[in-house]
């Protein structure tokens, strides 16, 4: 059923939003790789995540900088796979998500893509068949900031030629959407696609 709400966009994060959580085959694949201690690994996979979503980090940085924290010698065949592995664990889709997107752009809503993510993922995000239903699409590690940063949202929201009461952002971390909101924004901490439905169903009646 077509969701139509006039004089607004919707901004929507990607990781665990649109995208499903990396499955633990995806998680144990990439800790094998990585020499296969999980207590060392993820720790470090997360520390220099921020890094690598602002674009202080390449993407080799990134690697070469856990390698080191772990005390590893990855080959450069190695670290492609790692890369590889992790960027295939976040292409699936929420298809129920996916569902209230499409109904959505049925109904004529404006909507855009907001995502802390490296500069890899734009060309999957604008490409994909994913950039068909996004008027815009915003990637952190290109714009050299992150979520929660006011910076950024006020980048996306001058590119769209909005105002703070025209945006709604929706995004699974409290910390981002809070984030949102000090700026005027209205915003929904994402948990599931049928909460997300009745959310945006309510704005459009």
């Amino acid at each position: 059923m077509a969701i139509s709400i006039p004089g607004k966009v919707i901004v929507f994060d990607y990781g665990e939003v649109i995208s499903v959580t990396p499955t633990e085959e995806d998680r144990a694949a990439l800790t094998e790789l990585a020499g296969g201690d999980a207590e060392v690994f993820w720790p470090a996979y997360w520390r220099h995540r921020d890094a690598l979503d602002q674009g202080t980090l390449g993407i080799q940085e990134y690697w070469r900088g856990i390698e080191r924290e772990l005390g590893e010698s990855w080959g450069d065949a190695t670290i492609h796979r790692l890369w590889l592995a992790d960027f295939r664990s976040w292409l699936s889709i929420d298809h129920d998500t996916l569902e209230v997107l499409l109904d959505l752009k049925a109904g004529g809503t404006r909507l855009a893509l907001l995502s802390n993510a490296g500069r890899d993922f734009g060309s999957y995000f604008r490409h994909g068949t994913l950039g068909d239903l996004f008027e815009q699409v915003f990637v952190s590690g290109e714009l050299g900031t992150i979520k929660p940063s006011a910076e950024i949202f006020e980048h996306v929201m001058a590119e769209l030629g909005v105002t703070p009461a025209e945006t709604v952002f929706i995004d699974n971390k409290e910390a981002n959407v809070r984030g949102a909101e000090a700026l005027g924004i209205a915003g929904h901490v994402f948990t599931s696609a049928k909460d997300l439905r009745a959310y945006l169903e309510g704005l459009g009646a």
